[in-house]
C-alpha cells in the first residue's frame, strides 16, 4: 500500500517542469489532478524501482482524462517523472479499482 504524504505538496523543477506538455500534451497542473481522484489506483513500479522506489498512478483529471502518472517521493514531496494517457490494459486496472 502506497501512503501519499498528507498534505500533497509537488516538487517541480527545470528537470520536470513541462517535459509531458512536450511529450504528450499533459500540463504540471493535469498531472497533480490524478492523485486527488478519489478512485485512482496507485502501484509500485518494481520494475524502475533500482534507484529509488517508483510508483504508478492510474487516475482521471478534473476534464475526466485517463492518465497513467509514472512518480517517485522525494523528501515528502511528489516528483512527477512522467504522464501520458492511459492504455486499455491500464483503463481494466483503473476500472477495477473504481
Amino acid at each position: 500500500m502506497v501512503i501519499l504524504p498528507k498534505p500533497i505538496t509537488f516538487e517541480w523543477d527545470k528537470g520536470n517542469s513541462d517535459k509531458n506538455w512536450i511529450k504528450h500534451k499533459i500540463a504540471d497542473k493535469e498531472c497533480e489532478e490524478p492523485f486527488f481522484d478519489q478512485q485512482k489506483k496507485i502501484i509500485e513500479d518494481v520494475r524502475h524501482s533500482e534507484n529509488e522506489q517508483r510508483f504508478l498512478l492510474f487516475g482521471q483529471t478534473k476534464l475526466s482524462r485517463l492518465v497513467v502518472i509514472v512518480f517517485t517521493i522525494r523528501h515528502n514531496r511528489v516528483r512527477v517523472i512522467s504522464a501520458r494517457n492511459i492504455n486499455k490494459k491500464e483503463k481494466t486496472i483503473y476500472e477495477k479499482a473504481s
